[in-house]
Order: structure tokens, then C-alpha cells, then sequence
């Protein structure tokens, strides 16, 4: 009897050793589940934060850019512009854009939440600040890219109005169609199952069409069509313009990989495919531009690199990499035969090649992420591409058109004809840009 009692209380011990001992298992099992899950949050968190931070970067590309392919005299004007796209457009953004373009809504008018990031003040979660920063840059880039095509004569204060409405209001409507759903919103278009993934259309052709707008209403620069022909202008500085595109493509690594704002395996196709796009653009438009001029023309070429990086933004994470060749190499045939049409048969002066490069290449990056689709290309991918395309156009080109209308009956959008020929820095900003090179028209008449 007492034998059988001690070999009961041995096997209640046993038992009671093995249930501890598999209760500690599961325990140290979960909470290893729940550090993995910590440290995938915060690898999501840093690598949105770092992308946000290298598209900001292309702030500085942009500036760059727009700089060399215009002329000396406006380089100030070209930087302030460029800088009060990122101020004026984050505190834009930040105020209203951001509840228009990921509230509760699907129409993208004015969401119930977001104003002043106030989702944020109620709830405290930090991946609002985080997903607002990285969002913030890119409505950045859509408004900075219209400095470019009106560049050298558009008044400074004309171009802060139209630089807070497009962040406020032109941008974030289109943008709530393609991409509400990624915070507390739900577009039409997402609905239909448009392909975009990181902007060709929502930040590119929004941008484009908007500078296609300004370029018209403002008119040509002085001198730039002689008895209905074109003439060239030149930019001031081609070294500081092929900085900026090296500069731009390298930021594009934030705006094509950071898009998946999550630290996965999918930023590797995307950073290859962006790659070997922008790479095609640069020979495709190489190659163009020596068919037509007979030689190999650095300036379209360097645009030839943006619209490779343009082309592929709305496939890169759905196409395969022989297909982001197949697009770029395009895009940069493309953007050579745009940029001639639009200066020489439409006569829209567009300094820098603006309205082509982001426009033209956006809405063919948006329609050859349906085209190539690695999952399979049915006419109904097609039909909703070719939707997207016409719904971003049929928004963003009216829209800014009355803007620019608006700006140029009531505070007026082109400086006059003196400023003109002086150059805007002067004019506009009292600074130049190269006191100890430039010489002012009125110093030609100075006798010594």
C-alpha cells in the first residue's frame, strides 16, 4: 500500500514537472512570436522612414535638374521654388491633403479624419507620422514637377497659390481614387483594380498634366518662337542638370522599393526593374535623339533616364525584369518624339521637358503595367489602366487650367517683359545666382 502511494505522488510530481516544464515551452514560444512581430514593425517603420527620406532627396534632383536646363539668370528662383514645394506643400499636405486623400471616403472630397493629423492625436499611433511622412515627399514631387515647365517667367507669389492648392487639393483627390485604402480610405478606381503601384499616374501625370496647364496659360518665354518657329534656349549648366538626374534616380530607390512600406523580399525586383528601366530610358532616348539629330544628345538622353524611372513606377512590382527593359527602352523613344511635338506642332514652351517626361511617360508607365503584367493581361486590366489614365487627365488638366487662370486675372501670373529679359532672380528674389559671372543687359550700355 505504501509502496503504491509513493508511486503515486512520484507520478503527480512527474506530471506536475512536465506541465511546468511545457507551460515555460509555450510561454518562451510566444514571447519569441511576439519579438519577431516587435522587430518586423520596427524594420517596416525605418525602412518607410528611410525611403520617405531619399524621396525627399529628389527634391534636391529636381532643383538640380531644372537649374541646368534653364537659363543662368533664374537659378534662385528655379531653388526657391523647388524649396517652397517641399514648405509650403508639407504644411498644405499636413492641414488638409492628408484627410482628403486617406479619410473615410471614397469620392476623395473631404474625408471625416486626418485634418492636422488629427487621427494621430486620438489614437497616438506612430505609424500615422510614419506613413504621413513618406506620403508627404511624394505629394512634394507631384507639385514640384509644373516648376519645371514654367520655368523663367512665372511670378514667385503666383507659384506659392498654385503650389498650396495642388498639395491641398488637385493632388490628394486623384490620389484618394488609386490609393485611399492604404490608410482609412477606398478609392473607385483601387475598387476597379488599378495598377499603380508607386505613382506613375497618381504622382507623375498628376504633375505633368498640371504643368501642360500652367505652360499653356502662361504662354512662351521671349524669344523662344521666331516667325512660328522654334528656337532653342539653352540651358545654362548641363553638369548641374546630369547631377540632378543622378541624383533623382538614386532618390527613385525610396520611391519605387519604399512603396511596398514594409522591410520584405519584394524591394528586390522592384530595385532591379527600376534599374534596368531607368538604364533602357537613358539608351532608348540616346539612341532617338541620334536618329534625329545626328547626334547623341546629352540633354534628352538624361531625359531619357526620368522616363525610364516614370515608365516603370506604376509596374515595378508586377512586371518582370525583361519587361521593365521592354518599358524603358520605350519610354525613352518616347519622351524624344514628345518633347519634339510639343515644342515644334503644339508650341507649348516646356523648358525643361516636363509635361513629357511625367506626363506622357506617366500615362504610358500606367497603361504598360497592364500590358506586361506577370500575373496575366486581360482586356479588363487594359480597359481600367486606360481609365485611370483618362479619370487622372480629365481631373488634373481642367482643374489646374482654371487654377491658372484664376491666378492670372486676380494676382497676375507672369512677370513683365523687363523682369523677363533681366531674369527672375534679380526681379523676384534682389540675389543672383553667379554675382561674379553674370553680366546684367543694362550693364552693356555702362561706358567705363
Amino acid at each position: 500500500m505504501k509502496r503504491l502511494m509513493v508511486l503515486g505522488l512520484l507520478v503527480i510530481l512527474t506530471m506536475g514537472l512536465l506541465g511546468g516544464t511545457l507551460h515555460a515551452e509555450e510561454a518562451a514560444t510566444a514571447e519569441k512570436a511576439i519579438t519577431a512581430t516587435e522587430v518586423q514593425k520596427h524594420a517596416d517603420f525605418v525602412w518607410t522612414l528611410v525611403a520617405a527620406f531619399l524621396v525627399f532627396f529628389m527634391q534636391a534632383g529636381f532643383a538640380m535638374v531644372e537649374a541646368g536646363f534653364t537659363r543662368a539668370k533664374n537659378a534662385v528662383n528655379i531653388i526657391m521654388k523647388n524649396m517652397m514645394d517641399m514648405s509650403m506643400g508639407a504644411l498644405a499636405f499636413w492641414a488638409v491633403g492628408f484627410a482628403i486623400m486617406f479619410g473615410a471616403t471614397k469620392t476623395g472630397w473631404f474625408g471625416t479624419t486626418g485634418f492636422f493629423l488629427s487621427d494621430f492625436a486620438r489614437d497616438g499611433d506612430p505609424w500615422t507620422l510614419a506613413f504621413w511622412m513618406f506620403q508627404v515627399v511624394f505629394c512634394a514631387t507631384a507639385a514640384t514637377i509644373v516648376s519645371g515647365a514654367m520655368a523663367e517667367r512665372t511670378k514667385f507669389v503666383a507659384y506659392l497659390a498654385y503650389s498650396v492648392v495642388i498639395s491641398a487639393l488637385i493632388y490628394p483627390v486623384f490620389g484618394s481614387w488609386a490609393w485611399g485604402s492604404l490608410y482609412k480610405g477606398s478609392g473607385w478606381l483601387e475598387g476597379l483594380g488599378f495598377i499603380d503601384f508607386a505613382g506613375s499616374t497618381v504622382v507623375h501625370s498628376v504633375g505633368g498634366w498640371a504643368a501642360l496647364a500652367g505652360a499653356i496659360v502662361i504662354g512662351p518665354r521671349i524669344g523662344k518662337y521666331v516667325k512660328g518657329k522654334a528656337k532653342a534656349i539653352p540651358g545654362h549648366n548641363i553638369t548641374l542638370a546630369a547631377l540632378g538626374v543622378f541624383i533623382l534616380w538614386f532618390g527613385w530607390y525610396g520611391f519605387n522599393p519604399g512603396s511596398t512600406t514594409a522591410a520584405n523580399t519584394d524591394i528586390a525586383m522592384i530595385a532591379v526593374n527600376t534599374t534596368l528601366s531607368a538604364a533602357a530610358g537613358a539608351v532608348g532616348a540616346m539612341l532617338m535623339s541620334w536618329i534625329m539629330f545626328r547626334k547623341p544628345d546629352a540633354s534628352m538622353t538624361l531625359n531619357g533616364v526620368l522616363a525610364g524611372l516614370v515608365g516603370i513606377t506604376a509596374g515595378c512590382a508586377n512586371v518582370l525584369p525583361g519587361s521593365a527593359v521592354v518599358i524603358g527602352l520605350i519610354a525613352g523613344v518616347i519622351v524624344v518624339l514628345s518633347v519634339v511635338f510639343i515644342d515644334q506642332v503644339l508650341k507649348v514652351d516646356d523648358p525643361v521637358g516636363a509635361v513629357s517626361v511625367h506626363g506622357v511617360c506617366g500615362a504610358w508607365g500606367t497603361l504598360a503595367a497592364g500590358l506586361f503584367n506577370a500575373s496575366g493581361v486581360t482586356m479588363k486590366i487594359i480597359g481600367v489602366q486606360l481609365l485611370g489614365i483618362v479619370a487622372c487627365f480629365l481631373w488634373v488638366f481642367p482643374t489646374a487650367l482654371i487654377l491658372f487662370k484664376i491666378l492670372k486675372a486676380t494676382i497676375g501670373l507672369r512677370i513683365s517683359k523687363e523682369e523677363e529679359l533681366e531674369g527672375l532672380d534679380v526681379g523676384e528674389h534682389g540675389i543672383e545666382a553667379y554675382p561674379d559671372f553674370q553680366i546684367h543687359p543694362e550693364a552693356r550700355s555702362v561706358k567705363i
